[in-house]
């Protein structure tokens, strides 16, 4: 039996200068992303080089961020169940968007998360650390759901005691 989880998420243009959508450059780009229940919503745009705000988010820079994230969830998962006890992670994740005619699309992205393991780990438990980002990466629910290669550059430092 497989679980479905349904996700629900509103996006509001909001760029209208007074003239709509009359010619390329007479509108903006600019939207609020939101949701039910949630806090803060996110502002969004596209990217400077197609007309956005730099300020604020674009779709390319979300998806980078839900693969980032949903590895970082997916390998915390597999330290707690293998005993590895994680202090500090941080990831510096990158993505290349392809323009083709018209249209483009992300070929790759690759994930550099830095773990911190706790003092007490040996060498042995930091080499098997940095070995469980790859079953991290077969549960990250985004990186099954992307056509294009996701890598993985990880590094693994002790905490010092």
């Amino acid at each position: 039996m497989h679980d479905q989880h349904n996700f629900a998420v509103a996006v509001q243009w909001t760029g209208n200068r007074g003239e709509g959508t009359a010619t390329y450059r007479s509108y903006g780009r600019d939207h609020r992303i939101h949701a039910d229940g949630k806090q803060h919503e996110i502002a969004g745009s596209s990217d400077r080089v197609f007309r956005g705000d730099a300020d604020r988010w674009n779709p390319e820079e979300l998806v980078i961020a839900a693969l980032a994230q949903c590895h970082m969830l997916s390998y915390l998962h597999v330290a707690a169940v293998n005993g590895i006890v994680v202090v500090d992670y941080h990831d510096d994740a990158t993505g290349t968007l392809q323009q083709e005619g018209d249209g483009g699309r992300l070929i790759e992205a690759t994930l550099r998360p830095v773990v911190t393991i706790a003092a007490h780990h040996s060498d042995e438990d930091a080499h098997r650390a940095e070995s469980l980002h790859h079953r991290a990466s077969e549960l990250c629910f985004i990186a099954n759901s992307v056509n294009f290669d996701v890598g993985h550059e990880p590094t693994t430092l002790r905490a010092q005691s």
